[in-house]
């Protein structure tokens, strides 16, 4: 037991925590989907490289996967200065266009509808402790850019840094936990006197009610994940509204 939930906890967390800071930005300049439109672009990276490479290595499929997520980075960061009135749009067709493609691609895949299902749900409770030991370089060293340099979250720098967190997130846990552990805590975090910690312990505490839960009713990790996302995060807007109306009265 303690070797599946170890590392389904361990991978959760470590997304939580890179995931909080880059969603409050992600309210802040209201572009809601880029989110899904990077994860599954990357996603769609990792489909060409199973099927038109013979057995790709990790390091190919990461190579691949990351180059399209990168690609539509820069794409987005042209549209804020462009088009700013279309940028939402554009990333929303983005990703339809990257899902259509991806789903064509895998047509006549003989675990075409499997690929699928781990590309949007993700496989939580299947990651090994050497996937986590390879991504969480990455995940430290954009935490501590992050807070350290905050000039990385202007213009196109914030694109790059996001496409490479994403990238690794998307490998792990999916579109959907990618997208509900960006937004969700974000949300919670709204008009709070300190969002980003307001944020980690939302995202935290969904991670470690999902994963128990999906264990216990051995069912599907990533989506029992969005759920709990969605009730700690709606419990956290509830909380802070009766404390306001406490207040005002």
């Amino acid at each position: 037991m303690i070797s599946i939930v170890g590392p389904a906890l361990a991978v959760g967390l470590m997304v939580s925590l890179i995931h909080a800071p880059l969603g409050i930005e992600v309210l802040r300049r209201g572009i809601i989907f880029i989110d899904l439109a990077v994860a599954q672009i990357a996603g769609l990276g990792l489909v060409v490289a199973a099927i038109f490479l013979t057995e790709p290595s990790l390091f190919v499929s990461q190579a691949i996967a990351l180059s399209c997520a990168l690609l539509a980075g820069l794409l987005f960061s042209k549209a804020e200065i462009l088009a700013p009135a279309q940028q939402e749009a554009l990333i929303g067709v983005s990703f339809v266009l990257a899902a259509s493609l991806a789903i064509l691609f895998l047509t006549d895949h003989p675990s075409g509808g499997q690929e699928i299902q781990h590309l949007l749900s993700g496989q939580m409770l299947f990651v090994t402790w050497r996937e986590i030991g390879l991504h969480a370089p990455v995940y430290a060293i954009i935490l501590l850019v992050w807070f350290l340099k905050p000039t990385v979250r202007n213009g196109i720098k914030f694109y790059i840094i996001f496409a490479i967190a994403i990238t690794s997130s998307v490998q792990m846990v999916g579109v959907y936990v990618v997208f509900a552990s960006l937004i969700l805590p974000a949300l919670a975090a709204l008009n709070t006197r300190y969002p980003h910690a307001t944020a980690w312990i939302c995202g935290l505490l969904s991670v470690i009610t999902g994963s128990i839960t999906a264990i216990v009713l051995d069912a599907p990790s990533g989506p029992v994940t969005v759920v709990s996302y969605a009730v700690i995060t709606l419990l956290a807007i509830i909380m802070r509204n009766m404390k306001t109306t406490t207040k005002a009265s």
